[in-house]
């Protein structure tokens, strides 16, 4: 029988496969084991940034428990704007990318420049101590500067008054786009309203637009295409080709 010479090119070259196989083993066995961790992380971040968009969180508070006690998700078909049952683990991100969930948004309709959506969107019923929705909470994206920026809008069950903001993922200039992420700025949207009296999109985000008492927030400071990117979402999901159709019924009492 052959002796194995490890110090021979074959003997090289055989020892830094196996090293090479058994890394691979040991990070794909890792991935594998921490994935449940992962996910269970990912979902406590999404609970807790729901909460913060509807005023509800504080440092300290079990998430879980208040997102449980507070929070009713339900499926809307964001053409209908009825809700849609039977539908489980949905995954908006994951739809928008596969051709029978989603739509193509129209090019003079992409106000938030992302192309294309899904067809359905998750939305969180807010409740109080007797379980009245006391206020809804929708998911938002658009595109900005440099990313996508995904928020949290808080609507009151008048479908037109805003009650919180929150972004929690945007890639934008730390100290000036990056500035959608404050708390502070957040603060100036709670009070506006959405809609004028026509029902027309009439909330306006821009340098001056804060002397509109009721639709004007002041754009952020040298960040004026992250401040369009925010317009543009809002525009886009707040029209008749997004959450519309939906708040038109919840305005009216129908759902």
């Amino acid at each position: 029988m052959a002796k194995f010479d490890k110090d021979s090119f074959g003997g090289t070259l055989a020892v830094v496969v196996a090293v090479s196989l058994l890394c691979s083993v040991v990070v794909a066995g890792a991935a594998v084991g921490l994935k449940p961790t992962q996910n269970e992380k990912k979902l406590l971040d999404k609970q807790k940034n729901i909460l913060a968009a509807a005023g509800l969180f504080s440092d300290g508070i079990n998430v879980p428990e208040t997102y449980n006690a507070r929070i009713e998700p339900r499926i809307v078909d964001l053409d209908s704007g009825e809700y849609v049952e039977g539908i489980e683990n949905f995954d908006a991100r994951a739809a928008a990318k596969d051709p029978q969930q989603s739509i193509r948004i129209e090019p003079e309709n992409d106000k938030a420049g992302i192309q294309t959506r899904a067809k359905y969107a998750e939305v969180y019923l807010v409740k109080d101590g007797s379980g009245k929705t006391e206020q809804i909470v929708l998911p938002m994206h658009g595109s900005g500067l440099w990313s996508i920026m995904y928020g949290f809008v808080a609507v009151k069950p008048d479908g037109n008054t805003l009650n919180g903001l929150t972004y929690y993922e945007q890639g934008e200039t730390a100290g000036l786009g990056g500035e959608i992420a404050n708390p502070l700025w957040q603060q100036k949207f709670v009070g506006k309203k959405l809609y004028n009296e026509q029902g027309e999109v009439a909330i306006r985000v821009a340098k001056g637009a804060s002397a509109n008492a009721e639709h004007g927030v002041d754009g952020l400071s040298g960040a004026t295409m992250t401040t369009k990117g925010v317009q543009g979402s809002f525009d886009y999901w707040f029209s008749q080709n997004g959450f519309g159709p939906y708040l038109a019924k919840v305005k009216a009492g129908e759902i």
